[in-house]
């Protein structure tokens, strides 16, 4: 990723658009961001600090954050530190990849004091670093270990920058100087070479200068220092003039890499798009990124507490199961009782640990064999028979009701992990924690009114070539809006056969729906399941009035009756 000196120092051009704002608020959305609202006349706009390994960057941002209800103890002190504080100035140090907030605020004592937030933005150590009065840092997201005696980052310690290589700053260092270091590399490739001497330029950049000299070829000897000087210096004017905010996006249109002047190396195999502002360049690169590793990272925690709560479901169905395989020999119990009952009369010596008596429930009255506790009475023994089948009875009717509860509960932790899988955002997993908690499988947040209802969006919206609308709930929460709250009674139900899976809604109200609507709509029931990755999936469907929610169900558990079923094959 291009995240360069180079492009760092356009950055902070930008970023000085925010001089003279207060933070008005702070924010930890994770463990590795911050954001802050910068506030003042005429200009109100969120600040990201990301120390992601991967995706670190500093840029406005227009987008929503789900923060943590308790807010971390580095957000905390942020907020100590740097709550009200007026931005001074956004600086670089040289070309290197380390942006500085200088702020200027005011300590317990009423004085004035200046303090920063120092973002280094170097691969593998990547960090956010708050430095008080002195230089002294206050804390930092990564801290490094008290035994590494190179560079110490520790409360209290003295910030130190990272050493620098000693390579070339091309803002302010003459041109002609550049070219005599960079072809005195001349066993090296010329973008290689332009890499070892040149500050703050990623190999995206140094490959383009090298194409710009060379048309494309890689020159090892004898390069035309001429060009190589025209083109350094085309570089440099692009950097004092602001450069161009530029995508480049692979021919699915998927963002593969971004930059601050025109790229020719990859010929047609590339398309560009180009930005109003370096932050809104930056936004579109990494929010997809950036989205699907917060999804991932706040899914983790419920796929963990989801999938226990399956497997246990499973184990006591499992238990419960092999208790009812047990029962299934109390009618044996009853005509034990039964016939030793019936034969008190005859001479059933005490002590005995058996007797053989005439089945009379067998059609040949054969001789059946009757196992007895000798420590007590014949009639005693028949008694316990008696209460043996009476209890294996009870059991029967209870273990059943049971092993139903199991299955349901089975069901349903299936639907709830066939939705986190397609969760997308941090709305959706909120959604699926709101159900959980309403559940019972999840703890209320304290303060929260566990009877009050919060309000079901963000379910998917399509349109048939009829024009009807086609809505499908992304999670058990979503589905029961659809189906009992939204639905007209005559509209078209769908949901993937005995297979956890969304409800799909077609708003006919009772019109005419096509075969290629209904088509389509199982389609999409079918996606968004377990059996997404599947062919030929039984898709029902049938009209609302027909799907019931019984009393007591669970979130996204419904019956119906009156369905037809279809065969279709998921498409995107």
């Amino acid at each position: 990723m291009p995240f360069d000196g180079a492009f760092a120092h356009i950055l902070v051009n930008e970023l000085n658009d925010a001089k003279d704002c207060h933070i008005d608020k702070i924010y930890q959305p994770s463990r590795d961001e911050l954001v802050f609202l910068l506030r003042k006349k005429g200009f109100v706009k969120k600040l990201l600090i990301s120390a992601k390994v991967g995706s670190a960057k500093v840029c406005f941002s227009e987008e929503k954050f789900e923060n943590p209800a308790v807010p971390p103890m580095f957000c905390m002190l942020a907020r100590k530190h740097f709550s009200s504080a007026k931005l001074i100035e956004t600086n670089q140090q040289g070309l290197e990849r380390i942006i500085e907030l200088c702020f200027s605020s005011t300590n317990e004592m009423g004085d004035r004091v200046n303090t920063k937030i120092i973002c280094e933005m170097l691969g593998q150590r990547t960090n956010i670093i708050l430095v008080g009065e002195q230089g002294r840092i206050i804390d930092a997201v990564r801290r490094s270990s008290i035994e590494d005696g190179s560079r110490l980052i520790q409360p209290g310690a003295i910030y130190t920058y990272p050493k620098t290589q000693n390579k070339l700053n091309i803002l302010d260092t003459d041109i002609e100087n550049i070219a005599d270091k960079v072809l005195a590399q001349s066993e090296l490739p010329l973008s290689k070479a332009l890499l070892n001497v040149l500050d703050g330029f990623s190999p995206l950049v140094c490959r383009e200068i090298a194409f710009l000299v060379s048309g494309g070829d890689e020159i090892t000897l004898n390069c035309d220092r001429k060009s190589l000087i025209l083109a350094l210096n085309s570089v440099k004017n692009t950097l004092n003039e602001g450069g161009t905010p530029t995508l480049l996006l692979k021919n699915n249109n998927e963002p593969y890499d971004f930059t601050f002047l025109p790229i020719n190396q990859y010929g047609d195999t590339i398309t560009f798009k180009e930005y109003g502002s370096f932050c809104e360049l930056l936004n579109a690169f990494y929010s997809r990124k950036d989205n699907s590793a917060r999804t991932h990272h706040a899914a983790a925690e419920l796929l963990k507490l989801v999938n226990n709560l399956y497997q246990r479901a499973q184990k006591r169905l499992g238990l419960r199961l092999e208790e009812l395989k047990q029962c299934e020999n109390r009618e044996t119990l009853r005509i034990y009782g039964e016939l030793l009952k019936a034969n008190l009369h005859t001479d059933i010596p005490n002590g005995a640990t058996f007797v053989e008596l005439e089945n009379y429930y067998d059609e040949n009255l054969a001789l059946i064999k009757i196992p007895l506790n000798p420590a007590i009475s014949p009639s005693q023994n028949a008694a316990k028979y008696f209460k043996d089948y009476k209890k294996t009875y009870t059991a029967e009717q209870t273990l059943s009701k049971l092993i139903e509860n199991d299955r349901e509960e089975i069901t349903y932790f299936e639907s709830v992990l066939d939705s986190l899988t397609r969760a997308e955002s941090p709305a959706d997993l909120k959604d699926i924690r709101t159900e959980l908690q309403e559940g019972g499988y999840l703890k209320q947040p304290k303060g929260v009114n566990p009877n009050k209802k919060t309000a079901v969006t963000g379910f998917l919206e399509f349109k048939s070539d009829e024009g009807y609308r086609i809505l499908v709930g992304k999670n058990n929460r979503q589905n029961d809006y659809l189906t009992t709250r939204l639905a007209n009674k005559n509209d078209l139900w769908f949901h993937t056969k005995n297979i956890a899976g969304s409800h799909v809604l077609v708003l006919s109200d009772g019109g005419d729906v096509s075969d290629e609507t209904i088509l389509f709509a199982a389609s999409l029931a079918a996606k968004h399941s377990k059996a997404a990755a599947s062919s030929q999936v039984a898709v029902d469907y049938t009209p609302v009035k027909y799907v019931k929610k019984p009393n007591g169900a669970k979130a996204g558990m419904v019956i119906y009756t009156t369905n037809k079923t279809v065969f279709v094959t998921p498409k995107e």
